[in-house]
């Protein structure tokens, strides 16, 4: 196994505030990587009043104003 730069040295750096083996600073780390996960927002969407309504009834019509005839 090869470890980035920055991993090996977390793990010596834990094995000398700890005095633990190899295996047991990787296993730490790894659990520690395990449970801090980062929050999740709930996306919202925004919306802004654009001053225009379309009928999306009829898709061609509803593009045809949004993108122009040559749009397409």
């Amino acid at each position: 196994m090869v470890l980035d730069d920055d991993v090996a040295a977390a793990v010596q750096r834990l094995r000398r505030e700890k005095g633990t083996g190899l295996s047991a600073a990787v296993n730490e780390l790894i659990r520690a990587g395990l449970v801090a996960r980062p929050g999740h927002r709930r996306f919202e969407q925004r919306t802004q009043p654009m001053g225009l309504r379309v009928d999306v009834a009829n898709v061609a019509e509803a593009l045809d104003l949004l993108e122009g005839p040559d749009g397409r």
